[in-house]
Formats: structure tokens, C-alpha cells, sequence
């Protein structure tokens, strides 16, 4: 056991290393050259590829999605109540609190603990969350939404295309899988890379409150991701899933959100730093339970 743990994480591990490693090594990295290229080609094309060849009953992916959904409200109640009795404000620390890093570490995880079953439902769970936090959640931080902001997301379109091919047994084209599929391959460790980069990068503040809400992160993701799982009567790959994108760090987009909309941007850097952390520490004890 501790040999197939250790083989799920190393890989984790280095590519985030080598990202911190190579931003404090003061060598340039170009996040958000990067970042575009992830946001509108390599994820897209990751989604696609995943979901319209997984060999997977369509019910096992919109249960993710479903989980999904509850897992967001789930965190929103519970973080938005905790930050009321500690009187701190929503609009810096809920969007941190409600969203877990289910894309540059829980894709890879799941990939690497579950195969290819694994990466399609995470991808499942990880489009309906973003699509929920880089709306509603972003609306939420900004004090404002538009519709185009969704309209222009482009893992949108890639999921619809896939869809189609999912849902009515069409044969994805060979040339179209081999592009997405080379393109998507990048989006992982660019994202784990990516991660190490901005991990290197942050400043913190306030280390006694991110202690306390990172627990806070941690311990109601691993509660609600139970909940989720005995309540759908999820089991195998799919409860792992849930389970592992439940428990995940703060995401870092919540902290770039907190510095673009100027909600207490170091303090939410504490927040996404010391969770990270904490929750690497602990993913060796999470993988070995849902193994």
C-alpha cells in the first residue's frame, strides 16, 4: 500500500517542486502566458477527449456534477456561517474556504489513484465547480456578474461538443481525439508547475488565522465529501473522487481573485499556503482510505 501511495503522490510532488523550485531560483516564468494557454486550449482540450471517450455509464458523470453542486452549497453554508461567528469578511475568505483546488492538484490525483475512469469523473466534478466558482463565486468576490463572462468560458463549448458524442454513442473522429488529446496531455503538468510558481510567489499575512480556516478547509471537506458519498451511495472510483476533490488546499485563483478585487489579498495568500501544505501532509492518510 504505502508503495502505490507513494507512486500516486510522487509525481504530485516533483512537478510542484520543480515550479517552486524554478521561481526561486529566480529563472522567468510566464503565468500568465501559461495560464492562457491552460484556461483556453490544454483544458478544454483535456475535457473533451476525457469525457467524450471515457467508457462510463453517463449516470456515474452527472451524479459527479450533482456532487459537485452540493459539495459548492455545502461549503458556502458551512464556510459563510464560521466566518459570521468569527467576524470576518465573506467576500475575502468564503470563495477560498468554498473552493478546493480540484483542478491543478485534484485532476492529477485522480488520474493517478483511479486511471482513466478516475480523470473522467474528476473532470466531471471539476467542470460543474469551476463553472460554478468562475461565475456566481467570482460575481460574489467582484460585487458584480454578466452573462458573457459565461458565455466566454471556453470549457463550455468543450464539454457540450462532448456531450453530443458522449450521449449519442458517435465515434469521436481519430485526428480530433489525437489534437485534444496531445494538447489536453500538457494541462496537467502545466498546472502542477503552475501551482509550485505561485506557491513560491505568495505573501502572506495573518498566519494565525490561516491556520484556523485551512483546518476549517480541510475538515469540513473530508465531513461533506463523507456526506456526499453515504448519502448518493457513491462507491469505487466514484466515491474516491468526491472524497479527494472534496478534501483538497484553497485553490489559488481565490487568492488572484482577492488581489484583483482587493479583499485581503495576503491574508487569503496564509489561507491557500498553509491549507496546501497541511493538506499535502495529509493526502498519504486520505489516499489510503479511499484506495
Amino acid at each position: 500500500m504505502f508503495s502505490e501511495i507513494f507512486s500516486i503522490l510522487a509525481p504530485v510532488f516533483v512537478c510542484v517542486a520543480i515550479g517552486y523550485g524554478w521561481s526561486k531560483s529566480g529563472k522567468d516564468f510566464d503565468t500568465g502566458l501559461v495560464t492562457s494557454i491552460v484556461t483556453y486550449f490544454g483544458t478544454p482540450s483535456l475535457v473533451f477527449y476525457a469525457l467524450a471517450t471515457v467508457e462510463l455509464d453517463v449516470s456515474h458523470l452527472w451524479r459527479m456534477g450533482l456532487s459537485a453542486l452540493i459539495a459548492n452549497v455545502a461549503f458556502v453554508v458551512i464556510g459563510g456561517a464560521v466566518l459570521a461567528l468569527l467576524k470576518l469578511p465573506h467576500r475575502a475568505f468564503l470563495q477560498a474556504l468554498s473552493w478546493p483546488n480540484v483542478g491543478n492538484v485534484g485532476l492529477p490525483l485522480c488520474l493517478l489513484a483511479f486511471g482513466d475512469e478516475g480523470l473522467a469523473l474528476g473532470i466531471a466534478f471539476f467542470t460543474v465547480y469551476v463553472v460554478l466558482q468562475l461565475t456566481v463565486g467570482v460575481a460574489f468576490v467582484s460585487g458584480k456578474f454578466t452573462l458573457m463572462s459565461l458565455l466566454k468560458m471556453p470549457i463550455i463549448p468543450a464539454t457540450l461538443l462532448a456531450s453530443l458524442f458522449l450521449f449519442t454513442g458517435l465515434e469521436v473522429p481519430k485526428w480530433l481525439f489525437n489534437t485534444t488529446k496531445l494538447i489536453g496531455d500538457l494541462t496537467i503538468p502545466l498546472m502542477l508547475f503552475t501551482l509550485g510558481v505561485s506557491l513560491a510567489s505568495l505573501k502572506i499575512r495573518g498566519l494565525k488565522t490561516a491556520f484556523g480556516l485551512s483546518l476549517l478547509r480541510l475538515g469540513m471537506g473530508v465531513g461533506v465529501g463523507l456526506g456526499i458519498v453515504w448519502g448518493m451511495g457513491l462507491t469505487g472510483p466514484a466515491a474516491g473522487v468526491v472524497i479527494l476533490q472534496c478534501s483538497l488546499p484553497a485553490a489559488v485563483f481565490s487568492y488572484l481573485f482577492a488581489q484583483l478585487y482587493d479583499q485581503r489579498p495576503q491574508e487569503v495568500a496564509g489561507l491557500v499556503i498553509v491549507s496546501t501544505f497541511m493538506g499535502f501532509a495529509s493526502l498519504p492518510v486520505l489516499l489510503w482510505y479511499v484506495l
